[in-house]
């Protein structure tokens, strides 16, 4: 309930994620907040914040990957192989965006395809259909500051997109009723290397997330 719900701040936007969270789609009774952050572009040398972010894990991550244990949080933001790790691990994981602007659903797409699209190395018959899918549900569609949307990974190559009443399911489960199937793995890896990659367009939460990891594993 409201009363009892328990919320972690974002310093640099202010949006309150919840530090448990029941996310549609996941089997799950509730993922963990692990670490948050925001993402910023830059128009005319002023920096504009878009959306705050919340990465939540099952805790079944800190048994499943040890890897990390007894690392400082920059010896784990700084090791990509280790993010790769969370990716691959039979464990479901979200991400949380809250905008905090307004933004048209075309240039939201444009911008996120712009750091999916050189992360995909080796394309796949599959991974265009996949964008062309995404691209076709977010034209059009207005979203408001304030709008919530998860990308849900239930597996490496199975996730879920839940944002403003419209679902994007990939690898062809449609039992929560997606508008769109997507079914390509290099698709949802990339999405996730997107955010916690090498060169992620939110620094700040991949090095939040870092500091969960380290402390959870304390």
């Amino acid at each position: 309930t409201a009363g009892t719900t328990e919320y972690l701040e974002e310093p640099a936007t202010n949006v309150k994620f919840p530090k448990s969270l029941k996310v549609p789609g996941c089997t799950s009774s509730s993922l963990s907040l692990l670490g948050t952050g925001y993402r910023e572009k830059v128009f005319a040398i002023i920096g504009v914040k878009v959306y705050a972010a919340g990465l939540y894990v099952d805790q079944s991550i800190f048994t499943i990957l040890t890897a990390w244990k007894d690392l400082s949080a920059a010896e784990i933001e700084a090791n990509s192989s280790l993010f790769s790790s969370i990716f691959l691990a039979p464990s479901e994981k979200a991400l949380r965006i809250v905008l905090v602007r307004d933004v048209d659903g075309k240039t939201f797409w444009d911008a996120l395809d712009e750091a999916i699209s050189p992360r995909i190395k080796a394309p796949a018959e599959a991974d265009e259909p996949a964008l062309a899918k995404l691209r076709a549900t977010f034209e059009n569609r207005p979203l408001s500051k304030g709008t919530v949307l998860f990308l849900t990974w239930l597996g490496p190559s199975k996730m879920h997109l839940t944002f403003a009443g419209f679902q994007v399911c990939v690898d062809g489960d449609t039992s929560s009723g997606a508008d769109a199937t997507i079914e390509s793995t290099n698709v949802a890896a990339a999405l996730f290397d997107v955010f916690f990659g090498d060169s992620p367009v939110s620094p700040s939460l991949k090095m939040s997330v870092a500091t969960g990891l380290a402390v959870g594993h304390k």
